[in-house]
């Protein structure tokens, strides 16, 4: 089937592709970033999690490894494109094609696996000898901000990119659910990189804070580096030990 793949269709569907992930990067992390750091503090109703300035230049860098990150990011992702049009792969159009209760449940799959494959390959980035290669350039940003939820080593793009694209291959997925699991993977790296936490205390307090991960949670892996490894749930973190948020927040004690 990879050799059906037309190389001049692939070539623009990457461009695109990799045009489509930056300006999106762009237009979500700029909003966050001037709505929580470019505005009067008296202004931003949230929590700053770490009362430490940016470093000089953190922010051009952190663009500039989010843009080669784009373009990572969106080579699989071309490959899987054009196999759907050639009928290669798992992603499906017709909402008859699978009764109307497949839809929510594979978007839980989706998020689940990719969450599971996220805390581990984490994990793995941070043994010694990984992390300098693949990690380190993710954790140069310190405090964290809008501009670092893309700002990866391209071995930790790799790293990154591949997992959903592999999925498509093999697990079938409606194309609108895709779309909403890309919007959920865009959101939630902005939000958990905000350096400000967002909700308010009744979610945090409540069944939602104490499963899903925000920017409280994912702060402290950039604070103590060895807590806090997933992506979406906190269901790895607290089944392998090494998960913690409650204690380490006044506003939440």
């Amino acid at each position: 089937m990879l050799s059906e793949i037309d190389l001049g269709s692939l070539i623009v569907t990457f461009v695109a592709l990799t045009a489509i992930i930056a300006v999106r990067y762009l237009l979500t992390s700029g909003l966050f970033y001037w709505l929580l750091w470019g505005r009067s503090q008296d202004k931003v109703r949230a929590v700053k999690l770490m009362d430490r300035p940016l470093k000089p230049g953190a922010v051009r860098k952190e663009i500039r490894w989010s843009l080669i990150a784009s373009a990572i990011y969106a080579a699989p992702a071309a490959i899987v494109l054009e196999l759907w049009q050639l009928g290669g792969s798992a992603i499906y159009s017709d909402l008859s094609s699978y009764p109307l209760w497949y839809l929510p449940l594979s978007i839980g799959v989706y998020l689940f696996l990719h969450d599971t494959y996220f805390y581990w390959i984490h994990r793995l980035m941070h043994v010694k000898r990984l992390y300098p290669v693949m990690h380190r350039v993710h954790h140069d940003s310190i405090p964290n901000n809008p501009w670092a939820a893309f700002s990866f080593h391209p071995w930790e793009s790799v790293a990154g990119a591949v997992f959903i694209p592999a999925l498509l291959m093999i697990v079938p997925i409606h194309v609108g659910g895709l779309l909403f699991i890309l919007l959920v993977m865009t959101m939630t790296a902005v939000f958990n990189h905000s350096g400000y936490e967002i909700f308010p205390q009744w979610w945090l307090r409540g069944l939602p804070g104490r499963n899903l991960i925000t920017a409280a949670h994912h702060d402290l892996h950039h604070k103590y580096y060895t807590y806090n490894y997933a992506l979406y749930f906190r269901f790895w973190d607290k089944l392998m030990g090494t998960d913690i948020m409650e204690s380490e927040y006044e506003f939440l004690k």
